[in-house]
């Protein structure tokens, strides 16, 4: 019975410990968040706060819409790169 209340208590241990952990949540990689940014995409218009929110929140996606064939074309030109230049991110190198 000693065993199996040590096991017990352990297990008990262990899911404090992980509950006290903070998660990290991953990017919602969805390339339809970043519409908010497409007046200043196709124009010479600043970015608004929310497309900066989008850039922002999007980063961690940016290599997998660059491998994407069909998405790339939104992601390499000039105008994307400063977008995201003036929202404070940089288009990492893939």
């Amino acid at each position: 019975m000693t065993k199996v209340w040590c096991v017990v208590a352990l297990c008990a241990f262990m899911v404090v410990l992980v509950s006290q952990v903070p998660v990290i949540e991953a990017a919602n990689c969805n390339y339809m968040e970043l519409v908010a940014c497409a007046g200043a995409i196709t124009s010479p218009q600043q970015p608004s706060r929310d497309c900066c929110n989008k850039v922002k929140e999007q980063r961690p996606c940016f290599c997998g819409y660059l491998r994407n064939p069909s998405l790339r074309q939104y992601v390499t030109p000039a105008n994307a790169r400063r977008v995201a230049r003036e929202c404070g991110v940089t288009i990492p190198n893939c």
